[in-house]
């Protein structure tokens, strides 16, 4: 395709096709799942083509293995409107030698489940994306990878960071939903009122067929915009609800929102991480919460960045989202996954990047501001300290991941200031 920029999961496609019949992409519309497999595929069916999509229904019951002709690896867009074809491509796979025959994409879980009757383990693979990264963007230099700390511990690093405060809320506001990278900026931003539109009045309801209030739907999505990053609960929320817009808040109903909210890949908290410490600590298990996109919540809240550069406070936990989303995007690279640490002494860590091997580097994550990074650097300190290195792997790095600051570089002792945009995977 003319226009595609090459996204990081687009090598992991490429590997996970050559390990599993068949590989589903999910994540949150919009983002590039459908492109990003088209780039691969031999082959497509659109289950949501306006001009087919009753026939295909139609075809997926009465004979779902006719959907699945076509070269390889065949492309099913959009496969939990018919969630049958998941069995059907299960047995063809079966049936077939080699690897690489179907590349699945879904922007919701399956309302219906019943329809399913085997998980798919080690036929399926699953790929989740996000939108893009600083770096897919070419937001980010790259010059400092995520990778090479791991590698090479202790590494010396040397970076310009070129991004300022207004360039940081710009993309925060943006967003990387993929459309908006490349239009006039201008209008960039509609991208993501326009997904946070389509979400209250539509997307929120159709994921399991359950018809919710779009007004509802838009006061728990600015709660949520106003408690992100933190381990709030339900009630919380329903308080928050109440207290800002006067209105009852059933706990069940807000629950089931954010349930749905996460269905569609609007919402993707960040796990709570349980390491060996030295002594005890009751560490929180609560998950942390965070938009898929840091735009969303702007839009939710109805903002732009002239409000975030004066409201700095607020700047740091949007900054801190897009932070997270770059970190996923980075680690699913290198077979990652992004945690949270927070024990009951209020000692917490933005992110805990825990790769398979069980190598582990801690992350601060500061706007900016030389008294923000030092406090950052602080707690990482406390934090290695505390962990048990002879039960665990001490941690491969300690990093500050920051926005303004000028230069990406190793401190003396030995904790990585790195700016969000110089990082790559």
């Amino acid at each position: 395709m003319k226009d595609y920029k090459p996204r990081i999961a687009d090598k992991i496609l490429t590997r996970k096709l050559k390990g599993f019949g068949a590989v589903l992409i999910q994540g949150p519309k919009w983002c590039g799942k459908t492109t990003t497999a088209e780039q691969q595929a031999q082959s497509v069916i659109y289950m949501d083509d306006p001009e087919a999509m009753e026939q295909n229904l139609e075809l997926a019951s009465l004979s779902p293995k006719k959907l699945l002709l076509g070269a390889n690896p065949r492309l099913i867009d959009e496969w939990q409107l018919a969630p049958q074809l998941w069995d059907a491509i299960r047995f063809d796979t079966d049936h077939r030698e080699g690897t690489g025959h179907f590349i699945l994409t879904g922007s919701a879980v399956p309302a219906d489940t019943s329809k399913i009757h085997h998980t798919g383990t080690g036929r399926f693979s699953w790929l989740t994306m996000r939108t893009m990264s600083l770096f897919e963007s070419g937001d980010s230099t790259g010059e400092i990878s995520l990778k090479e700390l791991f590698e090479k511990p202790g590494m010396d690093i040397f970076a310009n960071n070129t991004l300022t405060i207004d360039n940081i809320a710009w993309l925060i506001c943006r967003g990387g939903w993929p459309r908006a990278t490349i239009t006039d900026k201008e209008v960039a931003l509609d991208q993501a009122y326009g997904y946070y539109e389509a979400v209250v009045n539509s997307d929120i309801s159709r994921v399991d067929g359950v018809n919710r209030d779009s007004e509802r739907a838009k006061r728990i999505l600015r709660s949520l915009a106003r408690n992100q990053c933190a381990q709030v609960n339900i009630s919380t929320i329903c308080e928050d609800i109440e207290i800002n817009d006067e209105i009852a808040a059933n706990r069940e109903t807000v629950s089931a929102y954010i349930e749905a909210l996460k269905k569609i890949f609007v919402l993707e908290d960040s796990l709570a991480w349980n390491p060996n410490l030295r002594s005890k600590t009751a560490i929180r298990t609560s998950d942390t919460r965070y938009f898929s996109d840091p735009s969303i919540g702007i839009a939710a809240l109805g903002i732009g960045p002239d409000d975030l550069i004066n409201d700095l406070n607020t700047m740091g936990l949007f900054f801190e989202s897009m932070c997270i989303r770059d970190l996923r995007v980075y680690a699913d690279a290198i077979n990652g996954t992004i945690y949270h640490y927070r024990d009951k002494s209020g000692l917490e860590c933005d992110a805990v990047i825990h790769l398979r091997n069980g190598q582990y580097g801690l992350v601060e994550i500061k706007l900016g501001g030389d008294k923000n990074i030092e406090s950052g650097a602080k707690t990482l300190k406390i934090l290695a300290e505390k962990i048990d290195s002879d039960k665990m792997k001490a941690p491969s790095f300690l990093m500050v991941l920051t926005g303004t600051a000028k230069y990406a570089m190793r401190r003396e002792d030995g904790v990585y200031v790195v700016p969000i945009g110089c990082l790559r995977d």
